[in-house]
């Protein structure tokens, strides 16, 4: 890889692992939703006319998605390569950084929450609070909501991120927010165990 991620650390395997366990054991999941026309001489399914393409870096060991890793595609010598490639504004916090965790509220409004109650309730109340964030790198544990008169939701919930510092961590959770951000505690934990012998640079 060029570039920064691979220059500030000096070998590609400090920025190429699990952010959580370090592991190395890692894979790409590729899901694809396309729509070809058929061309009605030949059979061929050809011209694309819509297709949707996501890449999600997961690690085998601790099987937690990886949202500091991307895939890229490109041409090189008539040849189609992909790559995993870190993600500049989050590889570096994630990787280096150790888990905080902060008891927050973030009030928003009524029609962001796709639903309230169910048993994937937990997860549209943390998208509405944290959009992708909410749903991909932080951990969250919604402890309750309140509905307001004013037609706004309460959500009040847990949330480990990881980053180098407590100051980091108030600034990724107030630009992630998607409402009105109070953050009541914010404490550093331990990092989970390492992965197997493999430990981080």
């Amino acid at each position: 890889m060029e570039g920064s991620a691979r220059d500030s650390v000096g070998t590609q395997s400090s920025w190429l692992r699990c952010y959580r366990c370090w592991s190395q054991n890692l894979e790409v999941q590729l899901h694809y939703e396309g729509h070809l026309r058929v061309d009605p001489g030949t059979g061929e399914a050809v011209d694309a006319v819509e297709e949707v393409q996501e890449a999600v870096v997961q690690c085998l060991d601790c099987l937690h998605d990886q949202p500091h890793l991307s895939l890229a595609s490109f041409e090189e010598n008539g040849r189609r390569i992909s790559r995993i490639e870190a993600v500049e504004d989050r590889w570096e916090r994630m990787v280096t950084g150790t888990p905080w965790v902060a008891s927050c509220t973030v009030g928003v409004e009524g029609d962001q929450v796709e639903s309230c109650s169910g048993p994937e309730s937990a997860d549209h109340l943390a998208y509405a609070a944290f959009g992708e964030h909410g749903t991909r790198e932080f951990f969250t544990h919604v402890r309750f909501h309140k509905h307001d008169d004013d037609g706004t939701i309460a959500i009040h919930m847990l949330v480990e991120l990881y980053s180098r510092s407590a100051e980091e961590a108030s600034e990724v959770l107030e630009s992630a927010s998607r409402g009105e951000l109070a953050i009541t505690s914010l404490a550093e934990e331990s990092r989970p165990p390492a992965s197997g012998a493999s430990e981080p640079h």
